[in-house]
């Protein structure tokens, strides 16, 4: 069976490789200064922006983040909890034999590990990735379920991946003809 990671499909996309935010620095300035706008939103998130990957030795940005689930996962997930959500949001879907030739690993992203976006993240949370292995999560981590009903309590602004593991891509990523699929689409 083909097994798939996903990555949100920004409105301004150009060309047919995804590359990590850090190599607009020098080829497009303006598009980095706009993606790299939403780590100020937070007094922690700008040290993302400096964050070093454990075993991938690079920035928290010269890697390309992908969700390991399909995110209708997600899309249900914050439906059930009347979440306000934009309804059409797009992912790429792509076959995880597309990043064969980078140096890929999952982020755990546990929350017993997890101190914030400020601190380091422990070497332990990490696992270098072998593309055949890899299975694609079938579900929400409980944890997740519950940040996301604590912050709707809280009436906080929150992110929509917390504790879900992330696949961390070190390198280009090839996407010339792949599926665009909208989050509020099943499997």
């Amino acid at each position: 069976m083909q097994e798939f990671v996903y990555h949100i499909v920004q409105k301004d996309i150009v060309g047919n490789k995804l590359v990590a935010l850090n190599s607009f620095k020098e080829t497009n300035p303006a598009l980095y200064e706009r993606y790299t706008k939403k780590y100020f939103d937070h007094p922690d998130r700008p040290k993302l922006l400096t964050k070093k990957v454990p075993k991938l030795n690079c920035l928290w940005n010269d890697v390309i983040h992908f969700l390991p689930l399909h995110p209708n996962y997600v899309y249900n997930a914050l439906k059930s909890l009347d979440i306000t959500i934009v309804e059409d949001m797009r992912f790429l879907k792509i076959p995880i034999e597309k990043l064969k030739g980078n140096n890929n690993a999952i982020y755990l992203y546990s929350k017993h590990k997890y101190i914030g976006p400020a601190e380091d993240i422990d070497e332990d949370e990490m696992v270098m990735l072998n593309i055949g292995d890899y299975k694609e999560l079938t579900k929400i981590p409980a944890d997740t379920i519950e940040y996301y009903k604590v912050e709707q309590a809280k009436g906080n602004k929150f992110g929509m991946f917390p504790y879900i593991p992330h696949v961390l891509s070190h390198g280009e990523v090839e996407i010339e003809g792949l599926e665009i699929i909208n989050w509020n689409q099943s499997e």
